[in-house]
């Protein structure tokens, strides 16, 4: 499963840091980060709502252009040793710049930068997408918003919501969300990991998004499915993540299959994959053994998340010549 080639749409960039990357930051800045890792140097959190603290602790010494440019390359080999051809990740302007458009711009360049060298030196290429972080409150999110309308074109191509969804309602964020739709982004939009089938309800009647980060509890809603299917509202799904933070108690238990019987689109990915203790190759490796999928399969999910990925056509292109044997 490691060798077979992949296409991941849901990664936090951040989520993504490697903890001996986030340790040796903090060593050479003299932070004392301790308290977020156990002893095995994993990261250490009780719940989801202290994920989020220790999440932003570990990306408090992340605090300059030159750091997300290390970061990036780290994610990358990561992301490359584990068949990943194409990626597209998270990025929050509220922890590059602090929502300053000019800040922001020279993270951009950095992570760019670093992102087009991995992609010569690894075959791996990376697009981003902005996010506001909803539990920030919807005033919060107009700054990443003008930041990702200032910067929108072929590498920043989509707009969207992470956080804790169980603070405010989607539609609190609507300026943000037409701000990024106005500069030609495309949407998508954390819903349905905790909220359950009516938060994907929620973000698909306020927002109408093309993709969905999770959305796997619209399965208890069979008229929701349908919905998803007949408008094909991709689902960011991240079975390894669920099963770790409790959503579902495992994998054989995850409503991915029973969500591709009903018609609705998934692909797979890792959102935090060291939070998580995953990588793509054990998403894959999970899932054939939970529900016996095999190349056809994998092939599909493939083929659904290049068809949604948000890049250009000729970054398509490029990638669908790159996943051909």
């Amino acid at each position: 499963m490691k060798d077979v080639k992949k296409i991941e749409l849901h990664l936090h960039h951040e989520g993504a840091a490697p903890p001996a990357f986030i340790r040796g930051l903090a060593a050479e800045k003299g932070v004392d980060l301790s308290r977020i890792f156990r002893e095995d140097g994993t990261y250490a959190y009780r719940d989801f709502n202290h994920f989020l603290s220790v999440y932003e602790a570990a990306t408090s010494v992340l605090t300059g252009p030159e750091e997300f440019a290390r970061l990036t390359r780290a994610v990358l080999e990561e992301s490359a040793e584990h068949g990943v051809v194409y990626s597209e990740s998270f990025l929050s302007p509220d922890f590059c710049g602090g929502g300053d458009v000019e800040a922001w711009k020279d993270y951009l360049a950095a992570i760019r930068q670093t992102a087009e060298e991995a992609e010569r030196d690894l075959g791996i290429t990376l697009r981003g997408i902005v996010t506001c972080i909803r539990h920030f409150g919807p005033e919060r999110a107009r700054a990443p918003a003008i930041c990702a309308t200032e910067t929108a074109g072929d590498w920043i191509v989509g707009f969207g919501m992470g956080g804790d969804e169980m603070v405010g309602h989607q539609a609190d964020y609507t300026w943000a969300f037409d701000c990024a739709r106005e500069a030609g982004l495309k949407i998508t939009t954390h819903a349905g990991e905790w909220g359950g089938a009516a938060s994907v309800r929620e973000a698909v009647e306020d927002l109408n998004p093309a993709r969905i980060g999770h959305g796997v509890q619209a399965i208890d809603d069979p008229a929701l499915c349908d919905v998803l299917a007949e408008r094909g509202i991709v689902l960011e799904v991240c079975p390894g993540s669920n099963v770790f933070l409790g959503v579902y108690p495992s994998l054989a238990a995850h409503p991915i299959q029973k969500l591709r019987k009903r018609g609705v689109k998934v692909t797979v990915s890792t959102d935090d994959p060291p939070f998580f203790h995953t990588n793509m190759t054990r998403e894959y490796e999970g899932l054939e053994r939970a529900f016996g999928w095999g190349e056809e399969d994998f092939e599909e999910i493939t083929q659904t998340a290049l068809e949604a990925a948000f890049c250009d056509d000729a970054t398509r292109d490029t990638i669908r010549e790159r996943l051909k044997p």
